[in-house]
């Protein structure tokens, strides 16, 4: 299986803004659409398509609140490719991504603490809970320097 990320652009945006996540996921997920828009209007904003093969079947946007932090904000893969791995793989090219900047030091991502799967599925990667933020969203954290 071919996982890649690629740069949304006007060949790819509309494509990204049909995926959807599976029902019991739409609590749990922001629209496409609303975080390309946030993301052409907010400097600092990185958004990227998730592929296999040559189909986009997820999302990630990501944000760098300061040179030693990266915050990521969006990470959805589509219903119909959920369950196969894509996430996984997507998330670990996302995290070598954004592991290129030499100042980082702190990658967070949060979720819903009511979406059972998230927590597990994020400490995979290393990251540990650190709390809730006022969004009422459960943060987790890796500090770079730690990882191998």
């Amino acid at each position: 299986m071919t996982i890649r990320l690629k740069p949304i652009s006007k060949h790819n945006y509309e494509a990204i803004c049909d995926l959807d996540a599976s029902e019991a996921q739409q609590d749990f997920v922001a629209m496409n659409t609303w975080s390309i828009v946030e993301s052409v209007f907010n400097d600092g904003y990185e958004t990227r398509a998730i592929y296999f093969e040559h189909k986009p079947v997820g999302f990630f946007m990501w944000v760098k609140p300061s040179p030693d932090k990266t915050e990521i904000w969006r990470f959805m893969v589509d219903s119909k490719y959920q369950q196969q791995g894509t996430g996984t793989k997507a998330l670990a090219l996302a995290l070598n991504e954004i592991r290129q900047n030499e100042n980082l030091e702190t990658i967070e991502i949060s979720d819903v603490p009511k979406n059972p799967i998230a927590k597990d599925f994020y400490a995979k990667f290393g990251f540990e809970e650190i709390g809730i933020d006022e969004e009422n969203e459960m943060v987790a954290k890796i500090n770079v320097c730690q990882e191998a």
